[in-house]
């Protein structure tokens, strides 16, 4: 699972957040792109800084790190493992078995 879909995956049912052991989970920042007049430009850059302390805030209570961890770790992508994405906190386990 990777940006939005890695997000959406740490909000569910907690015990109930899994991936097989290959999978790859990666967390970001939101991106996206603005063009036009110098004010519309400004307006889309702070709609995308509020929507980034929105996604952190929400990510910091589904893995119960700390928001100034959060906004580190999703500075740039951010790809971890099925293990370590249980010792983040976005996933509570691994499938061992089928």
């Amino acid at each position: 699972a990777a940006s939005m879909g890695a997000f959406l995956l740490s909000g569910g049912t907690k015990g109930k957040r899994l991936a097989l052991p290959n999978a790859e989970i990666m967390i970001h920042q939101p991106s996206g792109g603005a063009q036009g007049q110098a004010t519309d430009i400004k307006i889309v850059s702070d709609h995308i800084i509020k929507t980034r302390h929105k996604l952190n805030t929400i990510l910091a209570a589904n893995t119960g790190k700390p928001l100034d961890v959060i906004a580190v770790d999703t500075e740039r992508d951010n790809y971890m493992s099925a293990q370590e994405a249980v010792e983040y906190g976005l996933i509570d386990s691994v499938i061992e078995k089928r």
